[in-house]
């Protein structure tokens, strides 16, 4: 065998790459942090949490196999790219079949969310189906949301306080302030870590006619916008406590954000392919602890 064919993936592994794993963890964290606040006050519901899980991850795994696929057929990936390797460019899965596994994976996505839907009523309803077509319309067709440059929007909205005040909502089955407040951090850092993917990648999608914020602001307002993700996800903790009546726990969130400074100047210093996406998975691992320090700080209040 080969050294080019033992480093191919093939089978499940293909299914696995064209995930993208590393952005999982951007679905993830705010549906834990919504649940460590639901269990705090009292309201865990352990079926709608799980349910509520896997559709966050199954959401964000058909969103990224349709951008795959959608990305492949309007050129923006194409041979060289610095980005991990897409595996409709690569040639690793017909275009056919990666845009059959995103439908039926927001299918199943759509499916196991009606237990939600049960509990919490139309408004889950209406969050799980913008959801989805979020989902697709973040590269598909000629006005999508990635090429028109206002993707970063709806991430800050979707995975910051639309994804904790509808995990909260469906186990509570009603919802506070704080809670919807709180989604602001991740939210903020799953911007971040959409930023470092486009700041990456702005010559290749300027090449391609996708015009991101990014390639719209240029790189070095981009950092700048990245270093202020770190921020909002510095200051919010300190709003919770004075505004929202948070437990004062969660100030040791504010924490979490500095060790983004480091990551701020890597950026912005550095073009290699190698280094960005380092830094985008670091983006990821401080936005999980980030979570996970402020769910510590609902209990300590």
């Amino acid at each position: 065998m080969s050294t080019t064919s033992a480093r191919t993936p093939n089978g499940i592994n293909v299914w696995m790459l064209a995930a993208r794993p590393r952005t999982l963890w951007a679905a993830v964290a705010p549906v834990v942090l919504g649940t460590a606040i639901a269990l705090a006050n009292g309201v865990f519901h352990a079926a709608a949490a799980v349910c509520a899980l896997l559709c966050a991850i199954l959401i964000q795994v058909a969103t990224n196999y349709s951008n795959d696929y959608h990305d492949f057929v309007k050129g923006a990936d194409a041979d060289g790219r610095k980005g991990p390797m897409r595996a409709t460019q690569a040639g690793l899965v017909s275009p056919g079949s990666m845009r059959v596994a995103a439908i039926l994976t927001f299918g199943v996505a759509f499916i196991l969310g009606l237990y939600l839907v049960y509990r919490g009523g139309w408004p889950i309803l209406a969050i799980g189906v913008l959801s989805i077509i979020s989902g697709i319309w973040y590269t598909a067709g000629r006005y999508s949301l990635a090429y028109l440059g206002i993707a970063d929007a709806f991430v800050l909205i979707f995975f910051g306080p639309v994804a904790v005040g509808g995990t909260y909502f469906v186990q509570a089955l009603s919802i506070e302030a704080s809670v919807v407040l709180a989604g602001v951090g991740p939210g903020a850092l799953a911007v971040g870590i959409l930023l470092v993917n486009n700041i990456r990648d702005i010559n290749e999608d300027r090449a391609a006619g996708k015009h991101t914020l990014i390639v719209r602001i240029g790189r070095d307002a981009g950092v700048n916008l990245y270093a202020a993700m770190f921020v909002v996800a510095g200051v919010l903790p300190l709003l919770l406590v004075t505004a929202a009546g948070a437990p004062i726990g969660v100030l040791a969130a504010c924490l979490v954000p500095i060790f983004g400074r480091a990551a701020v100047r890597r950026v912005r210093r550095e073009d290699a392919a190698a280094e960005l996406n380092g830094m985008l998975a670091k983006t990821s691992q401080l936005l999980f602890v980030y979570c996970l320090v402020l769910s510590a700080g609902w209990f300590i209040g």
